[in-house]
């Protein structure tokens, strides 16, 4: 289970730290063109990280409730990776597609061994 909790809290702080970089150096245009739905977007994106973080957390200490809670996270997750990806492919950002598919198959394989 150290694999998923190293997995979850790599990746909570890889989302708060990519949508960081993306507000402060103005890469979220969407904040004038779509403001109510890139704010709801923006609240289930840091939710889901918030929720790795705890979830890594409670797995990593032997929380009697982590192994739920991580895996209510993963969940969380998978939405994100199979949603967001259709954004930069409608902008041709193959890359930020590819990196989409390695976090699905790593959560894909965290979820395998927590389960």
């Amino acid at each position: 289970m150290i694999f998923a909790a190293v997995l979850a809290l790599l990746i909570g702080v890889g989302m708060i730290g990519q949508w960081l970089f993306f507000l402060a150096t103005g890469q979220v245009p969407e904040l004038e063109t779509e403001p109510v739905r890139i704010r709801f977007h923006l609240a289930a994106e840091f939710m889901t990280a918030i929720a790795l973080l705890v979830g890594g957390v409670a797995l990593l200490t032997g929380q009697p409730w982590g192994r739920w809670f991580y895996l209510l996270a993963a969940g969380m997750l998978l939405y994100t990776v199979i949603v967001s990806p259709g954004y930069f492919a409608q902008k041709g950002q193959w890359a930020l597609v590819g990196m989409f598919a390695v976090v699905l198959l790593l959560a894909l394989m965290g979820i395998a061994l927590v389960i």
